[in-house]
């Protein structure tokens, strides 16, 4: 197929294309020229032609939209829910017909209770009026001033959209209620010091509850405590009694401390002694156990030649205490004097 061209009506060379760019223009020049041509003819029907050109390109520029990475789209035909769409570029029907909202259901989202982060654009995120979010009533009758962060996720965007008119609204009641609750059933020095973490803890499982039953579509990742004080005519005084707690506390950490240190090794000792103990009783009762093998063996042979076993103790005990004394004088005691006498050190090569 040959191309026209735009002078002369007539085609181009078999087998050879005309170049398409300059085609196009020309096209392009002939609709420009034509539209002209109508505008300036004037009359309903090139009104008609300027509104349908309008409706087409508006049309062309709402047929399509992006769908961010972290969200995803509800898509709306005639206003009724049709579909979710997930990221990416996406088409739909233009003119109305087709609507789109994009929920950011990756996104850690927040809300802050008391005190307002700078930069926030969230319009539910910070507080309206912070003093009164924050005015509590413990349980022992007691006024706090508490300051929490509510950190959350979009779970399912329908339900988000759909079935609650203002969730966001409605999770900073739930929130403000559930946190009441959860403040007035503990005393002022919970709240303050040792409470904390069971605060959060029970107040994310009933914000959660809430959540599910009101079907917001909505999960509640972490609720967390910021700064609990108590008022401020009453601040200095409470200070003192947080500074004596925390002494005590001190006090209790280094007592407990000293105990870990001194009674494991107090214990250790005490075992060792008893070790001690326990082998020293199994010597002496293996020694007299032996002893008394010795002397029924000994007295064995005792009954059956007095007189062989007698001297031959007595010759054992020479051999064991001779060699211990250094001086030898042995005395024949048939002679009358002392003349007649054997030197022992002399034969041993001593000299007395």
């Amino acid at each position: 197929m040959a191309w026209q061209n735009g002078n002369n009506g007539k085609s181009d060379a078999p087998g050879r294309r005309a170049n398409p760019g300059s085609e196009l223009e020309q096209l392009l020049g002939q609709g420009q020229a034509g539209l002209k041509q109508i505008m300036s003819g004037g009359g309903p029907f090139s009104s008609i032609v300027v509104v349908a050109v309008a409706l087409v390109l508006f049309g062309a520029w709402t047929a399509y939209y992006t769908v961010p990475s972290d969200s995803v789209a509800v898509v709306q035909r005639f206003g009724k829910y049709l579909k979710d769409v997930q990221p990416g570029l996406h088409f739909k029907f233009p003119l109305g017909i087709d609507a789109a909202t994009i929920v950011p259901v990756k996104r850690q989202l927040k809300q802050e209770f008391g005190f307002t982060t700078p930069g926030a654009t969230d319009p539910y995120q910070s507080p309206v009026d912070g003093r009164r979010e924050t005015e509590m009533v413990t349980g022992d009758l007691n006024a706090a001033l508490v300051e929490w962060v509510v950190q959350y996720r979009i779970s399912d965007p329908a339900k988000y959209l759909f079935e609650v008119r203002e969730p966001r609204a409605t999770l900073r009641y739930v929130s403000e209620s559930v946190m009441r609750e959860v403040v007035g059933d503990r005393t002022v020095d919970e709240v303050i010091t040792i409470g904390r973490q069971e605060i959060e803890s029970e107040a994310l499982v009933k914000m959660q509850a809430l959540s599910t039953k009101y079907v917001m579509g909505i999960n509640i990742d972490q609720v967390q405590l910021k700064n609990i004080n108590p008022p401020r005519p009453v601040q200095e005084s409470f200070n003192e009694v947080n500074q004596a707690q925390q002494e005590k506390e001190k006090l209790i950490n280094e007592a407990r401390r000293e105990y870990n240190k001194v009674i494991p090794l107090a214990e250790g000792e005490k075992d060792q002694r008893i070790r001690e103990a326990d082998g020293y009783r199994l010597k002496r009762i293996n020694e007299a156990e032996g002893d008394v093998a010795r002397f029924s063996a000994l007295l064995t042979e005792y009954e059956k030649a007095p007189q062989v076993t007698r001297r031959r103790i007595y010759v054992e005990t020479m051999q064991a205490v001779l060699p211990g004394i250094r001086s030898k004088i042995i005395v024949d005691d048939d002679t009358g004097n002392i003349l007649p006498l054997l030197n022992l050190d002399t034969q041993n090569g001593d000299r007395p």
